[in-house]
């Protein structure tokens, strides 16, 4: 379809549809199409000139569910946004067509004993501050906990704070069930268990409009946050790994920063040396006290402490200095920078670090971070930083890095299959084929689609027939 298809689609759904909360200012309209994608200057050029043709912000399951019947009937693509924090154009049309706006759909709707049950507009922040006076917390979020939306961190997150212990968000028992409607000529309303519900998970949104997820949840404990520094790097690391390995040492956070991305943080200057290494980490306060024992051993030092408590009163989070908040805030001081996602191997991943810090210099900078695999073993992924040159030499980087048998989820670009999934996954394509028959959800970001004919695909992948 066409510019002109989709103005005259648009026009008529428009016109059927006025009560909905639209928004047809190209200036707004552009704005709301984007999300961080620009941390890649590769997929800043390629995505620059990609938009929505319209926004609208639906306040209940019925306006969208009159939408999608709209956008169905008249073959005009549909595009959902949640908090647009993410980094790899999840959002970003590239077919022009009508971005939802899912933030109305933002209420807790059921908290049990570990359990919450939430819409998926709702900010990640929000939820802990309904879960946390019954003594209840997320077991992952991202940095972006304050702007992230439930539903956005379903469709494109991986881990984060909390990750250290409980896994990625797929991590088996993370994630209980979703609640998705089908993008139809009358959509349906599914409930769908995990482990069925994954095959929606870091899609993009493109093989389902999920409403709800359910997640099981983590007991609060008294943080403390903590940003400790050292002069030498594999002291540092060594410190980070002794902590990560303690199990008797209670944690949420650990991240690896080597210097000079500390000095990036602007608002921490004057707590220590650019030149120093850092380690940011959120410790239970009964565990605190053997902190100052790993340190000595490490020839490390405190430069930073805060309580959790503190840190919300204030807005000045460490945890937001962590993930993909790290690559922001460097990149304010020197736009020049861009970054990678590496994942090292469990086994391996200190000697992994070391060696790859070694060959690369000041080109790459380590930041790591540390967390639990599916399977349970602690391991560390890579969000390191690059002294951005050309593409050519960035492809080069990522494939010396893959020579050292150290996996790439590649985050500089916007295909599904390209970047953490590494494969045209059936099953994944199944659903699509399943809950979106037209194939006009975020239509161009699943390669899989493309070649659906070529696949043996499952009729049945959410197992509807045996509910």
């Amino acid at each position: 379809m066409d510019s002109e298809q989709r103005k005259r689609a648009l026009a008529l759904i428009q016109q059927a549809l006025p009560d909905l909360e639209w928004t047809l200012q190209a200036p707004k309209v552009k704005r709301l199409s984007r999300d961080f994608h620009w941390f890649s200057p590769v997929l800043k050029q390629q995505l620059e000139h990609k938009q929505a043709d319209a926004v609208v912000r639906p306040r209940s399951e019925e306006e969208l569910k009159v939408l999608v019947k709209a956008c169905v009937q008249h073959q005009l693509p549909l595009i959902l946004r949640g908090g647009a924090t993410g980094n790899y154009g999840q959002l970003v049309p590239l077919q022009g067509g009508i971005l939802v706006d899912m933030t109305g759909f933002n209420q807790v709707l059921q908290l049990g004993e570990g359990v919450v049950r939430a819409q998926a507009g709702i900010r990640l922040a929000d939820i802990e501050t309904v879960t946390r006076p019954a003594g209840w917390e997320l077991r992952c979020m991202p940095s972006t906990y304050r702007l992230a939306s439930l539903g956005g961190l379903y469709g494109g997150g991986f881990g984060g704070i909390g990750s250290i212990n409980y896994g990625p968000l797929a991590a088996p028992g993370n994630v209980l069930s979703i609640k998705v409607m089908t993008m139809e000529a009358e959509p349906r309303i599914l409930q769908v268990p995990a482990p069925q519900a994954l095959l929606l998970h870091h899609a993009y949104g493109s093989n389902g409009i999920v409403l709800e997820v359910e997640l099981a949840l983590a007991p609060t404990h008294r943080w403390i946050e903590r940003l400790d520094v050292f002069d030498d790097f594999t002291d540092a690391l060594d410190y980070a790994n002794a902590f990560a390995r303690s199990p008797g040492l209670v944690k949420r956070q650990l991240a690896l920063l080597a210097a000079p991305i500390p000095s990036y943080f602007s608002h921490l200057n004057g707590h220590y040396q650019a030149s120093q290494h850092a380690v940011i980490s959120v410790i239970a306060q009964e565990s605190e006290g053997l902190c100052a024992g790993l340190l000595m051993k490490h020839r490390g030092h405190g430069a930073v402490r805060q309580t959790a408590d503190e840190a919300r009163e204030t807005n000045a989070s460490l945890m937001e200095y962590c993930w993909n908040h790290t690559t922001l805030h460097a990149l304010k001081v020197d736009n020049s920078l861009t970054y990678l996602q590496t994942a090292f191997d469990p086994a391996n991943y200190r000697r992994q670090i070391i060696a790859m810090a070694a060959l690369f210099g000041d080109e790459v900078i380590s930041h790591i971070e540390f967390l639990r695999d599916n399977d349970g073993n602690i391991t560390a992924s890579g969000l390191q930083l690059v002294r951005y040159s050309t593409e050519e030499r960035l492809n080069e980087i990522m494939q010396i890095f893959r020579d050292h048998d150290v996996k790439i989820n590649n985050p500089h670009v916007f295909h599904i299959e390209d970047g953490k999934q590494g494969e045209i996954k059936p099953e994944v394509v199944s659903v699509k084929q399943c809950l979106d028959p037209n194939g006009l959800m975020n239509p161009g970001k699943l390669r899989g689609w493309d070649v659906r004919d070529t696949l043996a695909l499952d009729n049945d992948p959410l197992l509807l027939t045996d509910r």
